[in-house]
Parts: C-alpha cells; sequence; structure tokens
C-alpha cells in the first residue's frame, strides 16, 4: 500500500498534501488489477502495457503510470518533465499520469515507499534454491512478525519494486528473494530494498550461459552481502559447505553466521535421514546445543534449506519452539509436487526449472524412493561454458539411480550418452526430441511400482508431461 504522493515524489521531488489518494497495489498486468490500483503500461518486446490501460480501467484501476500519449479521452496529468503543473489537480474519475521512463518511475516509487518503511528485509539469493528458501524464512517469521515476501519469482528489477509497493503499516519484515542476470543487477535491488540480513544459498552454473562463468556469477551474488550494513545490525548467513560461498565472509561488513554440515559452521546438521517423500529427520547443532529435527522438506540437500530458516529465526530472536513450528507448517508453493497415474505410478513434478546441481539433488532423492526408479529428464537450458560437462554429470548420476532413463531435448541425448558411458544399459535409455513423444512413450510402460522424476528446464514445457500423465489417472 503507497500513496499518490510517494509517486509524485519519485517523479518530481515533491510530496504534495492534495496527494493523499491511496493506491493499494502496483500492476504490470492489467489482468491482475484489484480495485484501487494502480496499472504501469511498460512497453515490452511482444506486449505494449500501453494497450491495455482501458482494459486496467475497466477492471477497477484508479490511476495508470503511462510514458506514452493516451488514446481516446482518458484524463492525463503530463510529468514528462519531471516537474509538478500548477496548479496540481487531481481527477476524481480514474485518470494517467504521464512519464518520461515507466520502469525508472516504478523503481523510484518503490525506494520512496521503503525509505518511509521501518520494517526489515531479509534479502536471499544464489544459484539454486532462493524460492524454496524464501517461502520457508517466511513461514518461520511468520510465527512473530507481519511478514512480506515478494510471489511467484518476482525477484529482478520489475518484480522486486512491485512487492516494495506491497509494503502496509503492519508489516514488520520482508523476505525478498533476488535474482541475479547481470553484473550490478543485486546491488542496484539492494539499493532500492536496504537489507539488513542476507542469506546466500549457493553458486552453480544457472544462466552462466548470460553471466559468463561461476566466478562472475559469485561476485554477482556477492552484492548482497557487500551492500549489508556492518555488525551488528547486518548479518552475513553464508553456507559454509559452498566455497564460492564460503569466501563471501570476507568481502561483508556485516556479522557472519556460516551454516552447513561442516562441524566448522556455527550451525551444522548430521544424522541426516531420508523419508521420501514425508520429509527428512537430522540433528541440529548450535552453540553447544543438540537438537533432534523433523521437517516436511523433501530430499537430504533440503537440510541446507532448513538451516538458513532456522538461522534466519536465531537471528531474529525467535524461540526453538517458534522456529520449529514454522519448519513444520504446511509449506505453500514448495515447487516439486508428487501425483499419480492411471496405473498408479507416482509422478515427481519437479519441472518448474533446472540447473546440474537441482537436478543432481532431485536424482539423490529419487534414490531414496521406493519402486522402479524412472528419471524423464531434459534440456538444462542457459548453462554456456558448463553445458556439456553439467549434462554428462548428470547421465552419469542417473545411471547410478535409474532403472530408467528418458531423454527430452538436443541436450538431453548428451544426458543420455553419458548414462551409457557409465553403465546404465541401452535397452534402459530413450530419448525424445518432443513432449507429445514422451507422453505416449510414459502412457504405455509407466506400471503401478513406479516412480517417476520429471524435471527439465522452463523453456521445455515438461510440465506437459506432467499434466497429460495426471489427467489420465
Amino acid at each position: 500500500m503507497f500513496h499518490l504522493m510517494d509517486l509524485l515524489e519519485a517523479i518530481t521531488g515533491k510530496r504534495p498534501e492534495q496527494a493523499s489518494l491511496v493506491l493499494p497495489e502496483a500492476v504490470i498486468d492489467s489482468r491482475q488489477v484489484i480495485p484501487g490500483a494502480m496499472f504501469i503500461a511498460l512497453p515490452g518486446e511482444k506486449v505494449d502495457g500501453h494497450d491495455y490501460v482501458q482494459d486496467a480501467f475497466d477492471r477497477g484501476a484508479r490511476l495508470a503510470v503511462i510514458q506514452q500519449k493516451a488514446m481516446g479521452d482518458l484524463s492525463v496529468i503530463d510529468l514528462s518533465s519531471g516537474r509538478l503543473p500548477k496548479p496540481l489537480i487531481i481527477p476524481d474519475a480514474p485518470f494517467c499520469i504521464q512519464v518520461a521512463d515507466g520502469l525508472k518511475t516504478l523503481q523510484e516509487t518503490a525506494r520512496i515507499v521503503r525509505s518511509h518503511s521501518k520494517l526489515k528485509v531479509i534479502g536471499i539469493t544464489g544459484s539454486v534454491g532462493k524460492s524454496t528458501t524464501k517461502e520457508v524464512v517466511s513461514e518461520v517469521l511468520a510465527q512473530r512478525f507481519h511478514t512480506l515476501k515478494n510471489p511467484g519469482n518476482l525477484n529482478n528489477e520489475i518484480g522486486l519494486p512491485l512487492t516494495l509497493l506491497k509494503i502496509g503499516r503492519g508489516h514488520e519484515r520482508a523476505v525478498l528473494e533476488m535474482g541475479f542476470y547481470v553484473p550490478g543487477e543485486i546491488k542496484f535491488l539492494c539499493e532500492l530494498s536496504k537489507p539488513e540480513i542476507g542469506v546466500v544459498t549457493n553458486i552453480g552454473t544457472v544462466h552462466a550461459e548470460r553471466a559468463g562463468s561461476q566466478a562472475t556469477i559469485a561476485r554477482g551474488k556477492a552484492e548482497l552481502v557487500k551492500a549489508l550494513p556492518p555488525a551488528p545490525v547486518g548479518v552475513a548467513i553464508l553456507n559454509h559447505d559452498d566455497p564460492w560461498v564460503n569466501k563471501m565472509a570476507k568481502e561483508t561488513r556485516a556479522r557472519v553466521l556460516f551454516y552447513g554440515l561442516d562441524p566448522q559452521s556455527d550451525l551444522w546438521a548430521d544424522e541426516i535421514i531420508s523419508l521420501g517423500l514425508e520429509g527428512i529427520t537430522f540433528h541440529l547443532h548450535y552453540q553447544g546445543e543438540t537438537l533432534h529435527m523433523k521437517v516436511p522438506l523433501i530430499g537430504r540437500h533440503s537440510v541446507h534449506t532448513a538451516l538458513r530458516a532456522i538461522a534466519v529465526g536465531l537471528v531474529e530472536g525467535l524461540t526453538w519452539h517458534e522456529i520449529v513450528s514454522g519448519l513444520t507448517s504446511d509449506q505453500p508453493q514448495l515447487r516439486l509436487v508428487a501425483v499419480h497415474t492411471a496405473s498408479g505410478a507416482l509422478v515427481m513434478d519437479d519441472t518448474y526449472n533446472a540447473s546440474p546441481e537441482s537436478t543432481l539433488a532431485a536424482l539423490n532423492l529419487l534414490g531414496d524412493l521406493d519402486g522402479r526408479k524412472i528419471a524423464v529428464l531434459g534440456d538444462m537450458l542457459e548453462l554456456g561454458q558448463y553445458e556439456r560437462h553439467g549434462h554428462e554429470m548428470v547421465g552419469s548420476r542417473a545411471a547410478e539411480i535409474a532403472d530408467k532413463l528418458i531423454t527430452l531435448g538436443v541436450r538431453g541425448r548428451i544426458i543420455a550418452r553419458a548414462a551409457l558411458q557409465s553403465g546404465l544399459k541401452k535397452d534402459c535409455v530413450s530419448s525424445f526430441d518432443t513432449t507429445d513423444e514422451v507422453i505416449g512413450y510414459l502412457q504405455k510402460t509407466l506400471k503401478s511400482e513406479d516412480v517417476v522424476l520429471v524435471k527439465g528446464s522452463h523453456g521445455m514445457h515438461m510440465e506437459r508431461i506432467v499434466a497429460a500423465l495426471e489427467v489420465n489417472s
């Protein structure tokens, strides 16, 4: 929630008292408009938001920010010069404000709203596990604080400002996932959001096609810990087990809290047992104290997610009871979903995205489950120089885990070749070029004792495979 005067201050540097209009939120998609909202018309490569201004008003928008001349007879306040008109008249009916740059206006308004808020921000970044960590950290903090988080994966230069404009008077904490594509991006997101706690998950190869190398990715992610305030206010929660993240301790002024599986960490875990789809158990160690934990996070790798959430809870002064309650609550929006097919086979839908690191973790989970293990793996995109090596690593691990491997796409065939070279029998490997071929094959061959992992990059649209199998259930 924000005020029209916040928007005007972002554009002109002035906060006129008559601009007291309350705007519940801002959106860039007219289909998401709620009554009274602000619609920001952003031009895009395929879709221009200016074509949907009238639709936004029809759905109840109070105000539209535009950077092109409005069509029709819409009321417009022209602020493209950066100066307030005299006199400033706020129309009673829905109206437009014309600006020089809609995206910059969104970002500057978010900066203004954040500067007027006293809530504490927890920033989360890393190559794998950001979204799950955000969800679990939010659940833990919500045991005591009114907590805001960015919805879905709104973690970039558009999504994070939109989230900041949802800040309400009652919010005490905000958990913000921060994505990285180019150097300087996380630094900019930190300038907008002013995090006091920073959590780094790991450094992988995802987005290496754009970033260039793991070293470049690590420098980009380190922008979060560099932006934190000095200790004792600032706290960097770092993965001791990841050498790239471990090094970030030298790049921050904040207090460092290490988590991991190494007893040299401040917060560490051992005796990790996977209960399959029922979660994991482990022993937690902190300041000489040992606790036995059971959490509904899936796969042994999820112990790191739990440790991150526990670390944030401890830094924020939560009791063990509050932390455990947050960890064991029904976790919303965790991406891996299990469905059954008509034959009774269990299908694990992990199709949101894929990197070598996340695919290896998913294969490890597959290995923990009972039944004939089938891995359906598609291309992993945007790996750049790590493309061949990443797919070969996955293929080698699939040969150790899977009874049957099915691949989709050109890069998927690299997985298949590596699996064959690692000892998986030829009649246990099938490669296809389309999702329809995979669907047809699975529908004919799946049996009741089968457990199936479906995973690939979002661009491979492997969710279609899961949907087709579930429809027939």
